[in-house]
């Protein structure tokens, strides 16, 4: 009777297994939509012709070594390998959630041989003798529990947006890695720079030094002068060591960025280079739309989907179980019989289970799994809240450092023609030492400041395409 009711009761699961309790996934909700509407970018500076894919920003700086450095970091940096060895193990579990759905089956094989007084016979020693009874056993498990009202497959759905959710953070992890180099680069090539400046005014005021001493030796110069020169030339030298210093610690910052050892860069990056030129352009024209896809904003809406199927997941333990199990084995004194039909046994074993009873276990596992989404809803605000408000502060911080470097070179130049002309004066007998070391503090000092604002803007740069959530390659 069992049997021939075992259809009725699949087709009977089937239908029920229609059923899914709990909320349906809808998207996450619209949060802040008029904040950003276009941005701060002036519109020349957007939709460049033949612009560099976005994903891959820093290529528009036509920095090889900067490439290199980061090609090196998306490869080697621990950071990301440990986003991607979680991304393997969120996908492992959606794996394993999957095959919950489906029957478990298994097989054993035995043998067994007993001796005792009482097995003689059964042993086959007529003579009465003590044989052995051997006896081969093989059977085959099966069990599946019927998912009635959804629960595995709620629990499947919260699987997969884990998944997706390590993902996101991959991808994160690979916008924050880039931006974080090219923004060290920066600084690396700044300090190589301000050195270079450091020495080269070293020498000019060595050279006005040992005039100044001449003609301190001839009574056309005090001994004041002297000093205020001596000075000036001291102050400038002590620049050198903690520039040298954070040039050391900027290469070192790079090598752990890409996974390397303190030193392993030192042979690569210790020749200075200019910055990188930023592209007169930026390469996207909507970054409204493209902060959208920002992974850290995919993260947490991973997470409230995620909480959402939890609900339902709790929810199913209200409702019954229904599980199948079968069992089909044989057992013969000789292998050989093991096939035949009059050694085999069946069982056909369904089970109804429902925790009527259970003082309120249910009910609390599902308001935690409801008050974990209002949870997840609340960061979800937050994070995209956080991501308009970078978004928008990098717009806007990097439209005026690129107008506050026009204006920085304009004072580099006005300081480079008035230092010329002073040493015009200076070699004339027209303008003292300490005019002409004046004119080229004030040089050096522009200069500083305008290759300082050239590493702003550099850093402003990738700051913008971070807060866009732009350079994630997996």
């Amino acid at each position: 009777m069992i049997a021939r009711s075992f259809p009725l009761l699949l087709l009977s699961a089937a239908l029920l297994s229609a059923c899914t309790v709990g909320p349906d996934y809808h998207g996450a909700p619209n949060v802040a939509p008029n904040t950003l509407a276009a941005g701060r970018l002036p519109h020349d500076q957007v939709n460049a012709p033949k612009a560099p894919a976005v994903a891959q920003w820093w290529q528009s700086l036509g920095d090889a070594q900067l490439n290199a450095l980061i090609a090196q970091a998306m490869h080697n940096s621990p950071d990301i390998a440990t986003a991607r060895a979680r991304l393997r193990q969120s996908r492992a579990s959606l794996q394993g959630a999957d095959a919950e759905l489906m029957p478990k089956v298994s097989a054993d094989a035995a043998m067994l041989k007993l001796r005792s007084p009482d097995t003689s016979v059964l042993g086959g020693d007529s003579g009465g003798g003590r044989g052995p009874l051997t006896l081969y056993l093989a059977g085959f498990d099966a069990s599946w529990e019927a998912d009635l009202f959804g629960g595995s497959r709620r629990a499947i759905e919260a699987a997969q947006a884990e998944a997706e959710s390590s993902e996101a953070r991959l991808a994160d992890a690979q916008v924050q890695l880039a931006a974080e180099i090219v923004q060290t680069y920066a600084d690396l090539r700044d300090q190589q720079a301000r050195l270079a400046l450091v020495e080269a005014s070293v020498a000019i005021e060595d050279q006005a030094l040992d005039l100044t001493r001449q003609r301190r030796s001839r009574g056309v110069a005090s001994q004041l002068q002297l000093e205020q020169v001596l000075t000036q030339a001291d102050n400038t030298r002590a620049q050198r060591m903690p520039l040298q210093a954070s040039i050391v610690e900027s290469v070192d910052q790079l090598g752990l960025l890409c996974g390397l050892e303190p030193g392993e860069l030192d042979a690569r990056l210790n020749t200075p280079q200019p910055l990188p030129a930023i592209p007169s352009h930026v390469p996207f024209a909507d970054p409204t739309a493209i902060l959208k896809a920002r992974p850290d904003i995919r993260v947490a809406e991973r997470a409230l989907a995620s909480s959402n199927a939890q609900i339902g997941e709790k929810t199913a333990d209200w409702f019954p179980k229904l599980s199948l199990m079968g069992d089909l084995s044989f057992s013969a004194a000789d292998p050989g019989h093991l096939a035949r039909k009059e050694n085999g046994t069946w069982l056909l074993l369904p089970r109804l289970t429902w925790n009527v009873l259970d003082f309120g276990r249910v009910a609390a596992s599902v308001e935690g799994a409801r008050a974990g989404h209002d949870e997840a809803l609340a960061q979800y605000k937050s994070v995209v809240l956080s991501a308009l408000r970078d978004a928008d502060v990098s717009l806007a911080r990097y439209g005026h450092q690129r107008e506050n470097v026009v204006l920085l070179r304009s004072v580099e130049a006005s300081a480079v023609r008035a230092a010329d002309l002073t040493q015009q004066r200076y070699r004339a007998g027209t303008a003292s030492t300490l005019d002409w070391l004046d004119a080229e503090r004030t040089r050096y000092q522009a200069q500083e400041s305008r290759n300082s604002g050239d590493a702003a803007l550099l850093k402003d740069f990738a700051a913008l395409h971070k807060s866009l959530g732009l350079g994630w390659v997996l």
